[in-house]
């Protein structure tokens, strides 16, 4: 599941809201609905995240919020490093070896130190 799948569905409980209705609302298949919640689908296109936030009228805080979890809900990411360190390619390869073994408290810490980074 991508953090984008996992708040749409939360969305969608929380206003009780099956796949199938959301799907006529948003004429799209509930088979592609169900695919982006469990993250077998790509990052949805803008248009569609704004679909999204329109259909369950979220507003400021929370649209921002669903934007920048669509962004972040690639689940086959692609790390190039060509021109970069070595180091950097270093990291990039251990991470995509290790990222499955990964528990909940050491991901967190790579993200605050992630997000502590000025960004370029």
């Amino acid at each position: 599941m991508t953090p984008f799948g996992k708040r749409l569905r939360e969305l969608r409980r929380e206003r009780g809201v099956t796949q199938k209705e959301m799907a006529a609302a948003l004429a799209v298949s509930p088979a592609y609905l169900s695919a982006l919640e469990h993250g077998r689908r790509g990052t949805p296109s803008w248009p569609m995240v704004q679909k999204i936030i329109g259909y369950f009228n979220v507003i400021w805080d929370d649209a921002e919020q669903l934007e920048r979890l669509a962004r972040d809900s690639d689940p086959r990411v692609v790390v190039d490093t060509s021109g970069l360190s070595v180091r950097a390619t270093m990291v990039a390869n251990r991470l995509a070896a290790q990222i499955a073994t990964l528990d909940d408290r050491t991901l967190d810490a790579l993200l605050a130190i992630i997000d502590s980074r000025p960004k370029s």
